[in-house]
This record gives structure tokens, C-alpha cells and sequence, in this order.
């Protein structure tokens, strides 16, 4: 491909997204607001006979305790488990019936109770979501086996290098905030946490005023809205208002090495950055793509195909609304380690003191853009998209204006984030045992 072919990828890629990207009409979304403030929104496709419905809350572990911590993610697994009219076999039977399944699962920013089915049966999806949502039976014996599945989740992500890695990577960046534990909490409070706990949580987050619900498929956009206030217009708003997550405090810069019994070394540098709504959230994240976004970024080309230090590169910047991370890991041999280390500093000191080419931006911008557009594909996914953005205060549409901001970033703009951002590194090193 040319310079000029290159350089004109990423403009053609955000043409695709801000055009809906593939499979959509132009301008097909719609929202709605119910009396009592629960928001609707309505994507009309006619790309395939399926439906996707995505209900999110907001209030994921954000929002937690250290001695809650897990409880968002608990709540939304046992409401599976059984509603007021039908049992958890019986709630997945029903699914199935319509061609599709239910799930749901709490995250850092939200809680998503979420459904797919034929296209035709859109009507008794969106009614078996509204019942999980709004019918939990919180059935004791089925809370004990949620809690052992996620108590052997917990442990499982222990005892794999990278989840371990990560994990204490994020506890140094983030202190005693919740950013810095996973979604799915910590063993004492998972095994604390009772079904009184859990139904505070219900009552804390399902309110309507907290709650987005995204509908995308072959559906008639009317329709959809008064379904929605026939099963959820019923709620009430409560008078007080939503308390706000709690404030991240500073960090400390540092390196930690952690022995565990495994055969491949880790290294995992983390910087804090800007939230997703932040002015220079999408510089940072092309800075994370120019490091470790695909084959062609800095650390794959550098240190495993030139210098064969690594089996595993990238980096990692993920959607949050506080301060976001940004993270580079490499695995490696145990006899490259310190070899590997030096390597990743040294690529992060570069992106500080030289500038990015034309080329490199280029392609770091269209392996952004490429995936954002690769993971909207499926009804699923775009339901997903809405209901989050809308529900953690970005405006359903952000993709489209996130796409436009990837697009305008420039050089000077990734030396600006990397000046401000990329100082003082946490390092997390994971080694076998000596």
C-alpha cells in the first residue's frame, strides 16, 4: 500500500463507523425517555432476522466497597437463578424456545442483564429480560451455588499467570479504590456477602432512573417503546439521588516482583490516564496502539520479531469514566527477563522523546478504528454499545464522536499524552520460583 493509501485508511474506516458501520442504516437510532426516566433506545436493522436486547444499570463494582466488593456481579448472576414465576431451567427453556438465551453479568462501570432471539419472537425476549430484571426470587440454595462458581472463578484467575499479574498490577495503580480489585470481587467479601446483601444491592441499582434499555434489530421502533412502557413504566423513581462513585486517590510509582509457580515470565508496566470522556483519552489510546496494538506496533516488531525476548506483547487502555489505564505486557522467558524489562522501558522511553512518523500514526489509528468497527458486527454487540455509553453518561453515540476524535489525533497530539501520562511506570514482574 502507498504513504497516501495508508495515510487515508483510517479516514475511510471512520467513514464506515460514523455511516453505522456494517449492516446499519444511517441515523437508525432512536431514544426514548419513560415518565419516570428510564431511557430507551431503538437501533432498526434489517441486516438479519435476530434481535438483541442489552439492559444495563448503572452501578458496577465502581460503585463497591472492599467489604462489598463482588456484590454487583454476585446479584446480577443469581437473578439467572430464578424470577418470582419461573425457575433458572426454566427461564433458559423459555429462551431457547425464541431461538436464543438470556445472560447477565456485572462489570466496573455497569450491570447488564442482556438477551438474543429470532427477530419475530422480539416481544418475548424483551418480557424475559424485564422479568429478570424485575422479579428475582433470590433463592438461598441458588445463591450458595453462584457463590461457589464465583469463589472458584476467583481462583482459577489466581492461579493464571497474566489474570495474577494484572490483577496485582491494577491493585498497585489503584490503592484502595474499586478500580483496583476485579469485577468479580475478592474472596472474603464473596464469601460474606448473603441474600440480604444482595437485595439491597437489587434495591440500590434498579431504579429506573439508573437503568438503559437497547434494543437493536428487526424491530419497529414504536413498537419497542410501547412494550418498554408497558413492562418498566410501572417503576418508581425514587426521590434520593444517585450517590456518585468514590474519587480515585494519587498513586505511587514502584516495582514489585512475584514469584509463583509458573514456567513463563511476566512484566507488566501501568501508567494511570484520562477517563473515556477526558479531551485526551483518544491520544492515549492511539499512544497504547502506537506501543502495542497488533504486528506492526513498536513492541512486537522490536522486541519479538527483531530481538526474540517475548512470546506475548500488547497493551491495554480500557473504557472507563474515571482515571482509565494504560497498561504494556510481554511475556517471556525467565532467562530473558531482565533482557525483557529493559526493553519495554525502553520503548515507552521512546514514545516520550521521539515523535510518531505519518506511517506509524496511521496505522495505530486504523487498528483502533478497524476493531471498534469489527466489534460492533452483531446486534449483541450494538445493543451493548448503546445501552453502555448512554447508561455510564457518555451519550449513546460516543462511538461515532470517539471515532472522529481517533481520527484528528496527531503526533504532537500522542508526544502531549505520552509527556503527560507516561511517568513515573508501576511495574509488576511475575516469575517462577527460586
Amino acid at each position: 500500500m502507498s504513504p497516501a493509501g495508508r495515510l487515508a485508511l483510517p479516514a475511510v474506516l471512520a467513514s464506515l463507523l460514523l455511516a453505522g458501520g456494517a449492516g446499519a442504516e444511517p441515523g437508525a437510532v432512536r431514544q426514548h425517555v419513560l415518565p419516570n426516566g428510564l431511557r430507551v433506545l431503538v437501533r432498526e436493522s434489517a441486516s438479519a432476522p435476530v434481535v438483541a436486547v442489552s439492559l444495563q444499570v448503572r452501578g458496577g463494582s465502581h460503585f463497591e466497597t472492599a467489604e462489598t466488593a463482588g456484590v454487583t456481579n454476585f446479584l446480577q448472576r443469581v437473578m439467572l437463578r430464578g424470577t418470582t414465576k419461573r425457575s433458572a431451567v426454566r427461564l433458559a427453556e423459555a429462551a431457547e424456545d425464541i431461538g436464543g438465551r438470556l445472560d447477565a453479568a456485572g462489570e466496573v462501570e455497569s450491570a447488564e442483564v442482556r438477551g438474543e432471539a429470532l427477530a419475530r419472537h422480539w416481544e418475548a425476549l424483551l418480557a424475559l429480560v424485564a422479568e429478570v430484571a424485575l422479579a428475582p426470587a433470590f433463592p438461598s440454595e441458588e445463591i450458595e451455588k453462584e457463590r461457589r462458581l464465583l469463589l472458584s472463578q476467583l481462583r482459577t484467575r489466581a492461579d493464571n499467570p497474566f489474570p495474577a499479574g494484572f490483577d496485582a498490577l491494577v491493585r498497585e495503580l489503584y490503592g484502595p479504590h474499586p478500580y483496583a480489585w476485579p469485577s468479580l470481587g475478592r474472596r472474603a467479601s464473596l464469601e460474606r456477602l448473603g441474600r440480604e446483601a444482595l437485595v439491597g444491592r437489587y434495591r440500590e441499582l434498579y431504579r429506573p432512573d439508573r437503568m438503559v434499555l437497547a434494543v437493536s434489530g428487526q424491530v419497529a421502533r414504536a413498537r419497542v417503546v410501547r412494550a418498554a412502557e408497558r413492562l418498566f413504566g410501572k417503576l418508581e423513581r425514587p426521590a434520593a439521588a444517585i450517590p456518585p462513585p468514590p474519587p480515585v486517590p494519587p498513586r505511587t510509582a514502584g516495582r514489585r516482583v512475584l514469584e509463583r509457580p509458573v514456567h513463563q515470565a511476566h512484566v507488566l508496566v501501568g501508567y494511570r490516564g484520562p477517563g473515556l470522556t477526558e479531551p485526551a483519552y483518544p491520544a492515549l489510546r492511539v499512544l497504547g496502539a502506537v506501543l502495542g496494538g497488533g504486528m506492526a506496533s513498536r513492541l512486537f516488531v522490536e522486541l519479538r520479531d527483531k530481538e526474540g525476548l517475548a512470546y506475548s506483547v500488547g497493551a491495554l487502555a480500557p473504557y472507563r469514566t474515571g482515571p482509565a489505564f494504560l497498561v504494556a505486557y510481554l511475556g517471556t522467558a525467565p532467562a530473558s527477563l531482565e533482557a525483557a524489562e529493559a526493553g519495554v522501558l525502553r520503548e515507552l522511553a521512546r514514545l516520550r522523546t521521539e515523535r510518531v512518523g505519518p506511517d506509524e500514526l496511521a496505522r495505530a489509528k486504523a487498528h483502533l478504528l478497524g476493531r471498534l468497527a469489527m466489534d460492533r458486527r452483531t446486534n449483541a454487540r450494538r445493543a451493548w454499545y448503546l445501552a453502555f455509553f448512554e447508561v455510564v453518561g457518555a451519550g449513546w453515540d460516543f462511538p461515532e464522536r470517539y471515532a472522529r476524535a481517533l481520527e484528528a489525533v496527531t503526533a504532537e497530539d500522542v508526544a502531549a499524552a505520552a509527556a503527560r501520562w507516561l511517568t513515573g511506570p508501576t511495574i509488576i514482574v511475575l516469575t517462577p520460583v527460586r
